[in-house]
């Protein structure tokens, strides 16, 4: 057995508050840091950041197919639940889940998409592959451990599983292909179907309101009220609406839901006053480092501010690529 340092709490990196997400934990302080006082995990010696470099160079040779397999049916029941877990809408599914799945099979119906498999990979990319491979791969976000490069190893080949599972294709295996993609190939299609049924249950959930929505976001907000960077948010989506400023500005314009909000005004009224412009509505102005540090008045300006129409060059201005 040996001792290596306890890893910082990266994750949590962007957030103001002193509570970490991923660590339950107690974190060292500066008092405790000054009196010497370090945290540690006790692992096993061969998987020691010094044999890293050694492990990564090793590979699994045929001799050890016998056991790769027995190890695959040790855990394969903890997959099993896993995946159960995951692709089952019941009343925890969250609201934004079925919200989101509503809002793409909205969108391939309003494009005239008749292929069911679009949608498919739109949901796939939405949650599972965004989501939950993002955190079967890499658990150090979520849990205060030590990823050794042999767990790494055997989560990518869970994570591979999870993605085949979503992929529509069929994937020819021979005796050349992956071991990874060899150990948890009879399973594929029972997977694939757990999958489809998913996204079929949620399809058939009751809709949720735009009241629901608005209620389990603002609970989701006050329950990590302090722990993110707010500021730091809205203004990446203020970059990513400043790249697609005309899309973004014409599907504004056309919906009549955001019609009748006048979203597509406040939208390039933030652009004006980010630039330092006056608007015909609001008389003054805000250079962008006092938007950067002036939470209260950002947040007026984001929901409540109205404005005056502005075209979009503007945006280009204010967000250069």
């Amino acid at each position: 057995m040996s001792l290596v340092t306890k890893q910082n709490d990266s994750f949590s990196s962007n957030c103001t508050g002193n509570n970490s997400l991923n660590s339950v934990s107690p974190i060292v302080g500066h008092y405790d840091v000054e009196q010497g006082l370090r945290y540690w995990h006790l692992v096993k010696y061969q998987d020691d950041q010094s044999n890293i470099k050694d492990y990564n160079h090793k590979s699994i040779p045929e001799i050890f197919l016998t056991r790769l397999l027995s190890t695959k049916g040790t855990v394969q029941k903890f997959v099993d639940d896993f995946l159960t877990t995951i692709l089952t809408a019941n009343e925890r599914l969250p609201p934004a889940v079925k919200w989101l799945f509503d809002l793409l099979d909205e969108a391939s119906a309003a494009h005239g998409i008749l292929d069911p498999e679009v949608a498919h990979a739109w949901k796939s990319n939405s949650l599972p592959l965004r989501f939950w491979v993002n955190f079967i791969k890499n658990p150090d976000f979520v849990l205060d451990i030590q990823k050794t490069p042999v767990v790494d190893s055997c989560l990518s080949v869970i994570a591979q599983t999870l993605m085949d599972a979503c992929s529509t294709s069929e994937h020819r295996l021979g005796k050349d292909s992956p071991s990874n993609k060899l150990l948890f190939a009879k399973d594929i299609p029972t997977y694939r179907k757990m999958v489809n049924r998913f996204y079929q249950d949620v399809a058939s959930l009751p809709p949720v309101t735009d009241q629901e929505m608005c209620v389990a976001m603002q609970a989701l907000s006050m329950s990590h009220n302090g722990e993110f960077d707010i500021i730091s948010a809205l203004r990446e989506l203020y970059v990513y609406a400043a790249k697609y400023n005309d899309q973004v500005l014409e599907a504004l314009d056309t919906d009549p839901y955001c019609q009748k909000m006048h979203l597509a005004e406040k939208l390039e009224t933030v652009a004006c006053t980010l630039e330092g412009e006056e608007t015909r509505r609001f008389r003054g102005t805000v250079s962008i480092e006092s938007y950067t540090t002036m939470e209260d008045q950002s947040r007026k300006l984001v929901i409540n501010l109205p404005g005056s129409r502005r075209t979009s060059r503007r945006w280009k201005r204010a967000f250069p690529k």
